[in-house]
């Protein structure tokens, strides 16, 4: 039986076995191809500057396959500080290895480094102007007193994207953050309800007649009556967030930025379903101060489930622009998400939607 650890090469290069989602297993595939292409590197006469230079790339890529193939925990990957160690040391990599490409691979490099700086930096910015006006004189082939230049570009155009990405992963935390206290505010009141049903659960009944009174369940205001709203609430939410999911897009970064968006549409229903209701109950909707029938109770707990998409699908605006952001402002469908690079001859890891 043949056992994973007999798959490890030399460099000990795998696709993440600890490592389950395809972000990890492309991000480690594209960590043997830099390796491969240093250790092209090393085959060549190198100056002991050059040895250095590669051997901290070494190191580089070490750090980021460790990263790759390390089990998961919780606490790094909601805070996204493997991703971020990934990244950073893949970038770093990347640098050295251009630094010490040949002369003849280092002139096929200009198309990359000038669409990876426009993906990343402003159309001003003068190290990619001074770039492209060097390639565009030299028949966009890059030549060795272009080599410092070219670093530069592609060391600010990385700088750039991880700063695309910790905006990203900032806001990813503050809705997971917005998640857990609107479900526990959601929970709070349903535990309060069971406890003492007068002060949340009488909110949610009515009085049609004097001689009547019509609750969610029953004629007597109890926790189940909070349970049964938020519920409703919740299940609303849930429904109008499935009808919404035709126009969600997939993502370019690792941190499930639609999920939450969508996840976030749950403890809020079922907020909206419980402050809705207390809203009619206090007459603050006219002519719905008294509701004669629990299904009417229970349709409207839908209904203000519903209605929270008003305020979620501004979240999502902001959480759209974000992405767009971190793909950068030169895009053009997949093949400024997925650019060639001369440096491994392969694609860049693409994360996860």
């Amino acid at each position: 039986m043949w056992r994973k650890r007999n798959f490890i090469d030399s460099d000990k290069d795998v696709a993440g076995y600890h490592r389950k989602s395809s972000w990890w297993q492309r991000t480690s595939a594209y960590v043997a191809e830099l390796q491969a292409q240093l250790n092209t590197s090393r085959t060549r006469d190198l100056t002991t500057a050059q040895q250095r230079i590669a051997d901290k790339a070494d190191t580089h890529l070490q750090a980021a396959r460790d990263v790759a193939n390390k089990r998961r925990r919780l606490l790094p990957d909601l805070a996204g500080s493997d991703i971020d160690r990934a990244f950073a040391n893949i970038h770093r990599a990347e640098i050295k290895i251009l630094r010490l490409a040949p002369p003849e691979e280092l002139a096929e490099m200009g198309p990359y480094l000038v669409e990876t700086g426009k993906q990343h930096l402003r159309p001003s910015d003068q190290r990619l102007v001074a770039l492209e006006g060097r390639l565009n004189e030299n028949g966009y082939k890059v030549t060795e007193d272009m080599r410092e230049l070219a670093v530069s570009v592609l060391l600010a155009s990385q700088v750039a994207e991880e700063q695309e990405r910790a905006q990203a992963r900032s806001f990813r935390n503050i809705l997971l953050a917005s998640i857990l206290v609107t479900a526990t505010i959601a929970v709070l009141f349903i535990f309060w309800a069971y406890q003492d049903p007068i002060p949340i659960a009488s909110k949610l009944c009515f009085t049609p007649e004097e001689t009547r009174v019509v609750c969610p369940i029953g004629d007597t205001p109890s926790g189940q009556d909070v349970l049964l709203v938020e519920a409703f609430g919740a299940g609303a939410a849930a429904l109008a967030a499935a009808i919404s999911l035709r126009g969600i897009q997939g993502t370019s970064t690792p941190y499930w930025v639609p999920l939450m968006l969508v996840l976030l549409r749950l403890p809020v229903g079922a907020l909206t379903a419980l402050m809705g209701l207390v809203l009619v109950h206090g007459g603050f909707v006219p002519g719905l101060s008294n509701l004669d029938s629990s299904a009417q109770i229970l349709a409207w707990a839908v209904i203000f489930g519903v209605a929270q998409e008003s305020v979620t699908r501004l979240v999502d605006v902001q959480g759209r622009k974000v992405l767009d952001n971190v793909r950068g402002p030169q895009r053009d469908g997949e093949s400024a998400l997925m650019p060639n690079c001369p440096l491994a001859g392969a694609s860049r890891p693409l994360p996860d939607p």
